[in-house]
């Protein structure tokens, strides 16, 4: 009795099927993509709200408020130097520059101190160019009917009084805010490295306090002391530089929750393992 045996053809090999290898190099090459997306869209926002805050800043900068009726209070009359008496009287710009310092620390975490250079670069720029187009702007002849509609008022002059402001206060304040960014990076990457990646208050108000305590002097020993017409005392000097800094250093301060806040909303976007990454490389970047 003889036994039959029935044989299996072979598979056909499916030619559509892709290769596992193949499928996990894809997979990553996404990943790397959606990565490096969210890197440069969080990059552009933060460019943003720093040339925004800080370019408005210079603009608004000519109006000085009195921060003690804002809140309420009857003036400080504080006596620092000499016979001065001062009073938190500051620049509009002040409320805007808090902003600035929240998001150069940013920047500084995620993109290290190149990242805040490109863009302290940048703004510069921009500012110098916002000053010329003022300048040009106020060279022009006002139309004739524009200044009747305004009648009493001399808003020609007006418009220049407010929009231009002193060869010395824009280069004091360029000066002041390039040295002040440098030593803001340089700060706050050795204040990471002496005590380590978690203390994200200590790196961020302790920079800033350093570099704010520079910019407060530097602004205005070059706006009213080299270029002051008549030139400032220096008593003057440092009461007005010391009252400026009391206000940035309780701002900084006050600022350390928005700045938790920001770390929080920026991790949950980039992934941890993606906002880890770019910590680790900023530490290492160079602000040259």
């Amino acid at each position: 009795m003889s036994t039959s045996t029935t044989s299996v053809p072979p598979a056909i090999p499916n030619i559509n099927q892709t290769p596992p290898e193949e499928v996990s190099a894809s997979a990553r090459y996404e990943e790397i993509q959606h990565r490096n997306k969210r890197r440069n869209n969080l990059f552009i926002v933060l460019t943003g709200i720093f040339l925004t805050n800080a370019l408005l800043a210079e603009i608004i900068g000519t109006k000085i408020f009195s921060l003690e009726s804002a809140l309420g209070f009857p003036p400080a009359n504080i006596k620092l130097w000499a016979n001065h008496a001062l009073n938190f009287d500051l620049t509009c710009g002040v409320v805007l520059w808090p902003v600035v310092f929240v998001t150069t620390d940013i920047i500084n975490e995620y993109y290290g101190k190149a990242g805040v250079r490109k863009i302290s670069l940048l703004t510069v720029f921009f500012i110098a160019y916002v000053f010329l187009m003022i300048w040009v702007i106020t060279e022009l002849p006002p139309a004739d009917f524009w200044l009747d509609i305004h009648k009493p008022t001399q808003i020609n002059e007006a418009f220049n009084s407010i929009f231009l402001q002193s060869l010395g206060i824009i280069v004091g304040s360029i000066t002041a805010f390039l040295l002040g960014q440098a030593l803001d990076v340089a700060a706050f990457q050795w204040l990471r490295r002496w005590s380590g990646s978690k203390n994200i208050w200590l790196r961020a108000t302790g920079s800033t306090l350093f570099s704010q305590l520079i910019d407060s002097f530097v602004v205005l020993g070059i706006a009213f002391y080299l270029f002051g017409e008549p030139r400032w005392e220096l008593s003057q000097l440092f009461s007005v530089g010391t009252v400026n800094y009391i206000y940035k250093f309780s701002v900084a301060i006050c600022l350390t929750p928005v700045l938790y806040l920001a770390h929080y909303l920026i991790n949950n976007y980039l992934g941890k393992e993606n906002a880890a990454n770019m910590v680790e490389e900023a530490s290492k970047s160079s602000f040259i």
